[in-house]
């Protein structure tokens, strides 16, 4: 009869932690930093796309330019502005991180059309290193106490529940 009662308070116990681990693993949209350079270009131009934080892929895509992939390892990618697009409007450039979050820059057309494409920086402009996030198993975002605190709640009241459970069940057999 231990047994049972020792196997019902461990299947209590991960069932509290089983819940409380969607929490850990949700995307935080504080750290996905992204950025269009420049931020006005002139139609048949480039455009430089940064993203940094995503523990993914990143997928940018906007009515003016082809869905481009920014590959989780290099940051940046490059992306030509179609011709035909309308001077001085404002496009709107999405990107969206691979099970993450998904954020918006806009990307204003300059009004004239120059007789070459605009060029990309000679030193691009990249997002501060942060180092790598491998092998932190999610902890790279930081702590937040409030969740700690409430996933430590939540154990700490399973494992009560568990034991008074046991001890008032014990208390029925003896008599």
């Amino acid at each position: 009869m231990h047994a049972i009662r020792a196997a019902s308070a461990a299947v209590l116990g991960l069932t509290a932690l089983t819940l409380t681990a969607p929490a850990a693993f949700a995307g935080d949209s504080r750290h996905f930093e992204v950025s269009v350079s420049p931020s006005t270009v002139a139609a048949g131009g480039q455009v430089t796309l940064h993203a940094s934080g995503c523990h993914g892929d990143t997928t940018v895509s906007s009515g003016v330019f082809d869905t481009t992939v920014i590959r989780r390892d290099s940051g940046s990618a490059t992306a030509t502005v179609d011709r035909d697009a309308k001077r001085s409007a404002v496009y709107s450039v999405t990107f969206a991180c691979k099970h993450g979050p998904t954020k918006n820059v806009d990307l204003t057309i300059a009004a004239g059309r120059p007789d070459t494409p605009t060029r990309e920086p000679e030193r691009p402009l990249t997002p501060a290193q942060r180092g790598v996030h491998a092998g932190v198993g999610g902890t790279a975002g930081g702590f937040d106490l409030q969740k700690i605190g409430l996933g430590a709640a939540l154990v700490a009241g399973a494992l009560g529940s568990a034991y008074s459970w046991q001890r008032r069940r014990s208390g029925d057999h003896d008599a």
